[in-house]
């Protein structure tokens, strides 16, 4: 055969070899998409539109718990991981909701990852999709349940708490219509009864101060503050209780440059620190209060010479109506509600407070507040004179911006 028409046979067979494996190919490529397709699941007609547009995180599970579709809500809360869900007690209202075909709803505290001691509050919700289909519906309400839980404690707190004076002063007001001729006794149950009355203002006070804070805006209504003022103020206010047990408030240092915020509550908190210092410390002893200017802070710390506090306690001290000594509280007159108003004013403030101390050496309150930058000096208050240095020489290198900066607060 002619060479030249063997090579052009050859070339006919290679190219109808090379067009039916590309046909075959294509055929097999269409067979796999329309399988996939078909195990793709299919969701009841307009479920998928609901679930987007109901705001709150869903799981969806087939006939094996596997995921099937999943929110973004829902792994963000560590419901979901990869294709699994993690939780058995959402397996577990998943395998009831199937064999019974009743909707089950639950809440539910769960751990919020793999890692740390972090839970998460959901309002679960878990129904039949279809046939084949479990859908779990999850309402996170974790900061809901924590404010209640707050409220309710702080409730049976304040119950408590108003009982207790409000009874002895029942008590007292009997005792002395009992003794109306005896005019010793009719003197000191009237100082009795005075001194729980006090008590009984104070704590109507605090509750009072505390309320005030939960609507306090710091941010839209605070101003340019002078820290100097507002300690010289506070310790001025504690002078009579000082007084009373023979110590003395001694203050060092002080602030260049102001802090912004609401000099009322300002002044509350570090009145209630001062007051604490006192209340705590023996007769005849000195609480000290030290204020100074470091990394863009004004850090005011106030030491007692107490009998201190052990670390287990540091750790609670700032709870509402927590009391290291309740007896010793009820002694000192104090309501609990101090210290926790001072962390709630200083919070709010955009700082932190902390406390350092040991059994036997007592205690040291420091709170640490950022300092406020200004344009110029004309819009800082007046400062002590010879303090004012530091803070000029500071806005000067600010000068033309108007914006309040509040550095980052250091431990």
């Amino acid at each position: 055969m002619d060479p030249l028409l063997l090579t052009l046979v050859a070339g006919l067979v290679g190219l109808a070899l090379g067009v039916s494996g590309m046909a075959a190919f294509r055929a097999s490529e269409a067979q796999r998409l329309r399988l996939l397709y078909e195990d793709e699941p299919s969701l009841p007609d307009g479920a998928a539109e609901v679930l987007s547009i109901i705001g709150r995180a869903y799981v969806i599970v087939d006939a094996i718990d596997g995921v099937v579709r999943a929110s973004p809500a829902a792994y963000a809360f560590g419901l979901v991981r990869g294709h699994t869900v993690v939780h058995s007690e959402l397996l577990d209202l998943t395998a009831r909701v199937r064999r019974d075909g009743v909707i089950e709803q639950q809440q539910l505290e769960l751990p919020r990852g793999p890692l740390g001691q972090g839970t998460i509050v959901v309002q679960v919700r878990v129904a039949a999709l279809g046939a084949e289909y479990i859908l779990i519906l999850a309402d996170d309400r974790t900061e809901i349940t924590r404010s209640e839980e707050i409220r309710n404690d702080f409730v049976a707190n304040v119950s408590h708490e108003l009982k207790t004076p409000v009874g002895a002063i029942s008590l007292l007001a009997e005792a002395i219509d009992d003794a109306a001729e005896d005019e010793v006794a009719v003197r000191r149950f009237a100082q009795r009864m005075h001194k729980e009355s006090g008590r009984l203002s104070a704590l109507v006070q605090d509750i009072i101060e505390l309320s005030r804070l939960q609507g306090a805006d710091v941010v839209r209504r605070g101003k340019a503050v002078d820290l100097n003022s507002v300690i010289s103020e506070a310790v001025d206010r504690n002078k009579l209780p000082a007084e009373s047990k023979q110590i003395d408030i001694v203050v060092g240092g002080s602030a260049s440059t102001p802090v912004y915020g609401d000099r009322d509550l300002l002044m509350t908190a570090f009145r209630n620190l001062i007051d604490n210092a006192i209340r705590y410390s023996p007769e005849g002893t000195r609480v000290g209060v030290g204020v100074r200017s470091r990394d863009g802070l004004v850090q005011v710390s106030v030491t007692d010479q107490g009998s201190g506090i052990t670390p287990e306690e540091q750790e609670r001290i700032f709870e509402r109506f927590y009391r290291i000594d309740a007896a010793r509280s009820r002694q000192t007159g104090g309501t609990g509600l101090g210290l926790s108003i001072v962390k709630h004013v200083v919070s709010n403030h955009g700082g932190e407070v902390t406390v350092w101390s040991q059994a036997g050496q007592g205690s040291t309150f420091t709170v640490r507040l950022p300092e406020m930058e200004v344009a110029s000096e004309d819009d800082a208050p007046a400062l002590p004179e010879g303090t004012a240095t530091q803070g000029a020489d500071r806005r000067s290198a600010k000068k033309g911006s108007t914006a309040v900066h509040e550095q980052g607060v250091k431990a």
